[in-house]
């Protein structure tokens, strides 16, 4: 009854079942593994910024450029505050409000971004408390350029004069009249009358889009896995009923053949 196992046409479905299935087991493994890949990553990242917290801040040269390793470390610079841009749309606590950014004029001549702290609202500049005056040294987290549509960094263009959507040294060049790091820092402690804005982890290292996508693939290529193996089933079963019907005289060779 189950000879029809050693036709071509059985072989040819054998050979594609019996590569099929450890391909598909293959890519879901992998699939998986680079989902618990970028779990380790977040944890590993949680730990780092609140690691970075309790250590002793490093001049800003010798933390740049800003990459997993470095960011979120303590940094400090000395320079005099410029140009004020407040950053609207920004989250704190299940409340919304703005940024108070402020370019930190560094003695080497170029910028450095610096979040002095986050108020509730809409973006005001009344409301944004002016920078102190004269020299200053800053101790704050290093951060990475923000870039829009990332992490809620948003997008949005037109703003009114004075603001900004994103961090970036991209948006910022455009802005003020001097060279600006591709970083920056946002205060341990905020300036009077505003909230200090926490650290974030950098990119590519939390439970993003791109990790839940690696897990739904995962279940995707098992699914696939699955359906080999019942195809499989179903077709023998349908090959085994034709041929007791074939031996009963129900049908004949060919009719079986064709179906």
């Amino acid at each position: 009854m189950y000879r029809f196992l050693l036709t071509r046409r059985w072989w040819g479905i054998n050979v594609f079942v019996l590569l099929a299935i450890p391909f598909c087991i293959f890519m879901g493994s992998w699939q998986l593994s680079r989902f618990e890949e970028r779990v380790q990553d977040h944890r590993d990242a949680t730990e780092q910024v609140t690691t970075d917290r309790h250590e002793t801040a490093r001049p800003l040269g010798e933390l740049l450029p800003v990459d997993k390793a470095t960011s979120g470390r303590q940094i400090t610079a000395t320079g005099r505050y410029g140009k004020q841009l407040l950053v609207p749309g920004r989250e704190l606590d299940d409340r919304r409000g703005y940024y108070v950014l402020t370019l930190l004029r560094t003695d080497g001549g170029k910028a450095l971004p610096v979040v002095r702290g986050w108020l509730p609202g809409s973006a005001d500049t009344a409301k944004a408390p002016a920078a102190p005056t004269g020299e200053v040294t800053v101790t704050g987290a290093l951060q990475a350029s923000e870039t829009p549509g990332d992490n809620g960094v948003s997008a949005q263009g037109g703003l009114p004069a004075g603001q900004t959507a994103a961090i970036s040294s991209a948006s910022l060049v455009n802005l003020v009249p001097y060279d600006v790091y591709d970083a920056w820092v946002t205060l341990d402690k905020a300036d009077a009358g505003m909230t200090a804005v926490p650290a974030t982890a950098p990119a590519d290292s939390g439970l993003d889009l791109k990790a839940f996508q690696n897990l739904g693939y995962t279940g995707e290529w098992f699914v696939f896995a699955g359906f080999v193996v019942f195809m499989w089933f179903r077709l023998l079963r349908r090959e085994v009923e034709f041929a007791r019907d074939a031996e009963m005289g129900l049908v004949t060779e060919e009719e079986r053949v064709t179906v």
